[in-house]
């Protein structure tokens, strides 16, 4: 009788339990490999856009460059300077309103957008009654008044007033003075006195 030898008769059952580690090897490792692949893959590709944001009104909708009609009364020498310093500091767009012309006094007055959203320079300040509110918006303190088809803000602590007209199509319209607020501080002065509750 041949008697194999104990070392030849162990090499099938190692060559079994290496494949068997090789296979198990193999079967954690592809699950990794993939996830890998595909992490990789995600970051290396370019990225999805985001769904584009819902117009608004005056975004929706082609907006008119006419100019806007507005008066423009005679200015005394200090105001007329200080309102010539604000148009200059005006932004060119208010939110998504581009910048229109003005049938009258360019150096007082700007418009906005379709419906018109206006800027007024000089004029008289607003009656304020103890009872009405006075918003300060960026270290600017505004008089709002409703009319039918807009509300009309007026600064109340600057040395000449500003008005700005904000139609009924444009909401929250203490947003809309935002910029203009900043061109304010920058180009008028303050005025010695303001309505209680106005703040820096």
């Amino acid at each position: 009788m041949t008697t194999t030898p104990a070392s030849e008769s162990a090499t099938p059952r190692r060559d079994r339990v290496t494949r068997r580690a090789a296979l198990l090897a193999t079967l954690v490792a592809l699950p990794v490999t993939v996830a890998v692949a595909g992490f990789t893959f995600a970051k290396l590709s370019p990225d999805t856009p985001a769904a584009a944001p819902s117009p608004s009104p005056s975004a929706a909708r082609p907006q008119s460059t006419a100019p806007v009609e507005m008066p423009a009364p005679t200015l005394a020498e200090r105001p007329a300077i200080v309102c010539r310093a604000l148009m200059s500091q005006l932004p060119a767009s208010v939110r998504e309103l581009n910048q229109r012309p003005v049938t009258a006094g360019p150096e007082q007055n700007a418009a906005y957008g379709d419906p018109a959203l206006t800027v007024a320079c000089g004029g008289s300040a607003p009656i304020v009654a103890p009872t009405d509110d006075v918003w300060t918006i960026n270290k600017v303190c505004w008089h709002a008044a409703e009319e039918a088809d807009a509300t009309v803000l007026t600064t109340v602590d600057r040395e000449t007033p500003v008005r700005v007209r904000v139609p009924k199509a444009y909401e929250q319209p203490l947003q809309w003075v935002t910029p203009i607020s900043d061109a304010v501080v920058a180009a008028v002065p303050s005025a010695k006195s303001a309505p209680a509750g106005c703040t820096a």
